[in-house]
């Protein structure tokens, strides 16, 4: 009896992986465009509004974070649940995270409504804040949107579909670049708002892409079976303990990362506006970078849960070394533009020498991590597909936290390296990450295979 080689299933598997993850690459860096379309129009309305956009920005995704993470653990869910079919039981699951969602996207509107109040007593330069807190007034309205949005994308791509990622998020930018640019610059007879008008560019954008996502999964055939939409279901609290139990783990391992470069930008805030929008600059095209790394995490996920829902311990462990085979080639790109064009991609931003220079610099710091980024998050989004997330959020908290906050403060601030040593600190953490995530992962997966076998 002939036994099957093991390489030809692997190379199924990097292909599955891919076909899945290339949608969800392509959403994402729609996703991070968002912020590379605002800090253009931004940077070439005026570094103040640059400087504006980037302290508002971070404290828009700093409550975002946690509903993302939390919110994300419906892929794992939808996943197993399809791969052990068991499908009768996505819609009620569905219906319970769209209560979770608007919960958390009311948080968030909260929070975005008493924060800008708190800005000077942050240390942000005075020059910055009333700018700031016009962007954010304006944006937080689109707050429950985007958390809505975010439940049904993850329910589409836990069923495997990652198309509609793809085509909304482009669409949104579709409406966020020209409206954008008008409201900043008060074209076609609208006032000039500068980073206001970006702020509600960027809430109607949100509700755009909420509706849109909504009317597919009401309108397709292809989700028709899982009866979405079939009735109206009032929320069941235990229900969403069970979603917040797997879920908030999950969204503070996010927050303790994104928290990590969030209160980087709002510190390097406290030395200036050049400053400020050079950071913003380096950590835009960081950020869109990690766009690839982060849906091939999220492919993983999904071929990992999948695996999970079939019992196959063996398909498991290859799922996983599928996306660190992908997250290698893709990591030596970005490393290798960042290094060779930092300057041409600068110059994209701003024609301010002063700044151009300090985030050209960064950027050679932004490639020293491409790597050990890519790495933890591809670990972490393995360990959600067998739904293993209270160990990576305790890693996260030392990671970032222990190690790379405090390091990046004491060099930047507190021996006046400035940026250069805040972005060190972030070097270092995500590097611890990526071999505590990778340990993490390596221990669970040999745990499956065991059960798998029993």
């Amino acid at each position: 009896m002939s036994i099957a080689s093991p390489a030809p299933r692997f190379s199924r598997e990097v292909r599955a992986t891919g076909i899945l993850a290339l949608p969800l690459v392509l959403g994402h860096v729609s996703t991070g465009l968002i912020s590379f379309v605002d800090n253009v129009i931004a940077g070439h309305h005026g570094t103040h509004t640059l400087a504006a956009v980037t302290i508002g920005t971070a404290l828009l995704w700093l409550p975002m974070l946690i509903p993302i993470g939390t919110l994300i653990s419906l892929t794992a869910s939808v996943s197993q649940l399809h791969g052990a079919g068991r499908e009768r039981e996505i819609g009620p699951l569905f219906r319970q995270a769209l209560w979770l969602a608007l919960g958390l996207g009311l948080i968030m509107f909260t929070f975005l409504s008493v924060v800008p109040p708190l800005l000077p007593a942050f240390g942000i330069a005075p020059d910055i804040v009333p700018g700031a807190t016009a962007f954010l007034h304006a944006v937080r309205w689109g707050g429950p949107a985007l958390t809505l949005y975010f439940c049904m994308r993850y329910l589409s791509e836990g069923m495997h579909w990652t198309l509609p990622t793809m085509l909304i998020g482009f669409g949104g930018l579709l409406v966020l670049a020209p409206m954008g640019y008008v409201l900043a610059n008060g074209r076609l007879g609208f006032p000039e708002l500068g980073a206001e008008g970006l702020g509600i560019a960027s809430a109607v954008m949100m509700w755009l892409q909420a509706l849109c996502f909504g009317a597919y999964l009401w309108k397709t055939r292809r989700f028709e079976h899982l009866q979405l939409f079939s009735h109206f279901e009032g929320p069941r609290w235990r229900a969403i303990w069970d979603l917040l139990r797997t879920g908030l783990p999950i969204g503070i391992t996010v927050l303790m990362e994104g928290g990590l470069f969030i209160v980087t930008a709002l510190l390097i805030g406290r030395l200036g506006a050049n400053e400020a929008a050079a950071h913003q600059i380096a950590i835009n095209v960081a950020q869109l970078c990690f766009m690839i790394p982060m849906g091939v995490a999220e492919a993983t996920t999904v071929r990992v849960g999948h695996s999970v829902g079939r019992g196959d311990g063996h398909g498991v462990r290859r799922a996983a070394w599928a996306g660190y085979a992908i997250i290698m080639g893709t990591q030596t790109v970005s490393a290798l533009a960042l290094l060779l064009g930092h300057d041409a991609i600068v110059g994209v931003y701003t024609n301010d020498l002063a700044v151009a220079g300090l985030a050209s610099t960064l950027l050679l710091y932004a490639a020293a991590f491409q790597f050990p980024d890519g790495i933890q998050v591809l670990s972490a989004g393995a360990l959600r597909g067998l739904k293993d997330t209270r160990v990576p959020m305790f890693i996260a908290m030392f990671a970032y936290w222990g190690l790379g906050m405090p390091l990046g403060a004491g060099l930047g601030l507190g021996l006046g390296m400035g940026p250069q040593g805040m972005w060190i600190g972030l070097i270092v953490g995500l590097t611890a990450a990526a071999i505590l995530m990778g340990w993490r992962l390596h221990r669970s997966g040999a745990r499956v295979g065991q059960s798998a076998l029993s």
